[in-house]
């Protein structure tokens, strides 16, 4: 108890904010404190029973060292819109920890975003970073600028004037950004860009660029494919596998998209996707012919599900989501929170086999409770969802060495990454009578490596 209030006091703040990013800034306070203490707390209690059997962390501190960034950076961002007005924001840059490599996290432009925010998401980086197995550290930033609305020329001239402040933190064995919620590759053009002129230099800085300018191939669909190669190891483990097994996918963008195709070429049967408006049930399945329909609807013509239940004459569901549907694997990849108790109660009911993460902590404490009483086998984000970081890892790579892998090169990289920390989610996860508890296996795992890292520089 001790070392819970005294480690994580503080740091349980950063929750609620970061879990909703959407809304979080429009949370009563009596909702922040009924949350606070979603990822935070998960850590301590996966990692303090294992503190018992080590006193060598416990002795130096190294829980309580890891809940504060090594720096916090905050500056002011000006810029012109295209009337000729004058506007500011607050941009910010969090590096957490640099025991394991450079500092590596994603930008966020939204008009949620604050340190809180970012504190919190730095701190879930360090975990997942490490478990991919390459030499990266964890950060995260961005700035509260929302590019909804915004022409091309305002995002450009707002990112320019960002990494006007940004590049003097930043650097290819310093501190590594990437894209994050409301920065693409446009924006991250724009910020390379902006980065190379000021430095003139061209080094591999960013991840997430154009494959013309130092970008990796497999980037796009590292998130998803990876998703999915981890629950193949999952069902894997108790003699099963992806194939034949009937999914469910919330969302319809860049992850659940590729999650779908990576289900469907491994002989799964996706039913289900949804968006903001609702979801489409297709008992038929969703083909790669259908789901080539959704990418273009989403990415092109920015168009809603209910275009192709038109098209294909199967069900949509207005402004609900798709956990009621029968299932054999549940894949999460809209948002945070989108499986509560009573959607995991009904997923459950239906006989869901695994509930795997494809979206940063979709799944609430009180769905995650509902599942594994339920014995449902359950990969949760900070493993299920590492291999977009693991790519950009490999971008990195890619950069140093000034050369360009094969997408079936990447692609095989990456399954290895995924079989790995599925290896190690096991070693510290698995229980006496046989089970896994993926949750433990991959907070333990993502902890002893940045652990021992700091063990062995000392009190710095």
């Amino acid at each position: 108890h001790t070392i819970l209030n005294n480690a994580f006091g503080q740091a349980v703040k950063w929750r609620m904010l970061a879990s909703n990013p959407c809304s979080g800034a429009e949370l009563p306070r009596a909702r922040q404190k009924e949350a606070v203490a979603l990822s935070v707390e998960e850590v301590a209690r996966s990692v303090i029973p294992f503190l018992r059997d080590h006193p060598r962390y416990r002795e130096a501190y190294i829980l309580e060292r890891l809940t504060e960034p090594d720096r916090a950076v905050s500056f002011r961002v000006v810029w012109k819109d295209d009337h000729g007005n004058i506007r500011a924001n607050r941009g910010y840059r969090v590096q957490f920890s640099n025991a394991i490599g450079p500092y590596k996290g994603g930008l966020r432009f939204h008009r949620t975003v604050n340190l809180s925010v970012l504190k919190f998401l730095g701190f879930e980086q360090v975990f997942k970073n490490s478990l991919t197995g390459l030499p990266l550290g964890a950060a995260k930033g961005g700035a509260n600028f929302n590019p909804k609305g915004k022409t091309d020329g305002e995002i450009m001239r707002f990112c320019h004037a960002y990494m006007e402040e940004l590049f003097r933190h930043i650097g290819p064995d310093t501190d590594i950004p990437a894209g994050d919620i409301g920065v693409g590759l446009r924006e991250i053009s724009y910020m390379f860009g902006k980065y190379k002129k000021l430095r003139n230099e061209f080094t591999g800085v960013i991840t997430g660029k154009g494959t013309a300018f130092g970008g990796s191939l497999c980037r796009t669909e590292a998130t998803g494919f990876g998703t999915v190669y981890f629950a193949n190891e999952v069902l894997n483990r108790v003699g099963e596998s992806v194939e034949g097994k009937q999914c469910v996918i919330s969302g319809a963008g860049n992850v659940a998209q590729y999650t779908a195709g990576k289900a469907i070429e491994l002989g799964a049967r996706v039913v289900a996707m949804s968006d903001s408006t609702g979801f489409i049930h297709d008992p038929e399945g969703i083909t790669e012919d259908k789901l080539h329909y959704i990418i273009d609807l989403k990415t092109s013509r920015r168009g809603g599900l209910a275009e192709y239940a038109s098209k294909y004459g199967c069900d949509f569901v207005e402004g609900t989501k798709p956990w009621m549907i029968q299932c054999d694997v549940a894949f999460p990849c809209a948002t945070q929170n989108e499986i509560e108790a009573k959607d995991a109660q009904a997923l459950v009911r239906n006989g869901v086999r695994l509930v795997c993460e494809g979206a940063n902590m979709p799944t609430t404490p009180e769905g995650v409770e509902v599942l594994v009483k339920g014995g449902v086998l359950f990969a949760p984000a900070k493993a299920a969802n590492a291999g977009g970081v693991a790519v950009s890892g490999l971008e990195m790579t890619q950069n140093s060495m000034r050369l360009s892998w094969s997408h079936e090169e990447l692609e095989s990289r990456l399954k290895e990454i995924m079989v790995d920390i599925h290896r190690n989610c096991l070693q510290y996860g698995t229980n006496q009578d046989g089970s896994v508890d993926y949750i433990r296996g991959a907070n333990i795992a993502g902890f002893i490596k940045v652990a021992d890292a700091m063990l062995a520089y000392g009190v710095i």
